[in-house]
């Protein structure tokens, strides 16, 4: 298997603790898609041009990082079982990485948009989107009360999803207000998958800050 990637990008950390997660072998492609030649080259393999995407063994592209995710717990029975078998659980993860996603990393996309915006900033969307984000910790502090990880207690797609959101989230927002997403972020922290990618996160970033690489 192929990964296309970058080791910036949420959804991209999000498949790569998943693929962790099972320990499964795959061939990394980090993409630049700011970068012209790179993005060119990327859509004319992909017309789309959108990351993560994952080539199968088989040749076959899977895109979108809950798909992708889907589709290597189906095909690896090693490691992790990310979507429970319990049917019940089994929606409220799907459920949990969607409200993840669109109510929570894509806020704080736009958070992070807002708040590299030169000269006036928008203060009130900054605040809209703080407050906003507030109440999402909040909702997830409340669910975690009754389990150890974000739907059960063993991880799921959801953990995979909500990792990279904290990771960036703990620069902006005080999670140690929050005593039970407290708990489960230390937690998180110690975990294999999530060390080895916080690890690239670093590297990358450092070659960003140095010129190395664009920032995608």
């Amino acid at each position: 298997m192929e990964l296309f990637y970058h080791p910036l990008s949420r959804y991209s950390q999000k498949v790569l603790i998943a693929l962790y997660e099972k320990q499964a072998n795959f061939y990394p492609r980090v993409i630049e898609l700011s970068d012209p030649l790179s993005r060119r080259e990327f859509c004319d393999f992909y017309p789309p041009g959108k990351l993560p995407l994952l080539k199968s063994k088989s040749g076959e592209l899977i895109p979108e990082s809950s798909i992708i995710i889907e589709f290597i717990d189906s095909e690896f029975s090693t490691g992790t079982r990310l979507f429970p078998i319990d049917r019940r659980i089994a929606l409220d993860t799907r459920l949990q990485d969607r409200l993840i996603d669109n109510d929570f990393s894509n806020v704080l996309f736009e958070l992070e948009h807002q708040k590299l915006e030169d000269g006036d900033q928008n203060h009130i969307m900054i605040k809209q989107l703080e407050n906003d984000i507030s109440q999402f910790l909040g909702y997830l502090d409340k669910k975690l009360e009754k389990n150890h990880w974000l739907c059960s207690d063993g991880l799921t797609l959801a953990d995979c999803a909500l990792f990279p959101c904290l990771h960036c989230a703990q620069d902006y927002f005080k999670l140690f207000q929050y005593d039970n997403l407290n708990r489960y972020w230390h937690q998180a922290q110690l975990r294999g998958s999530y060390l080895q990618v916080k690890e690239e996160v670093e590297l990358a970033a450092g070659d960003v800050l140095s010129g190395r690489r664009p920032i995608p």
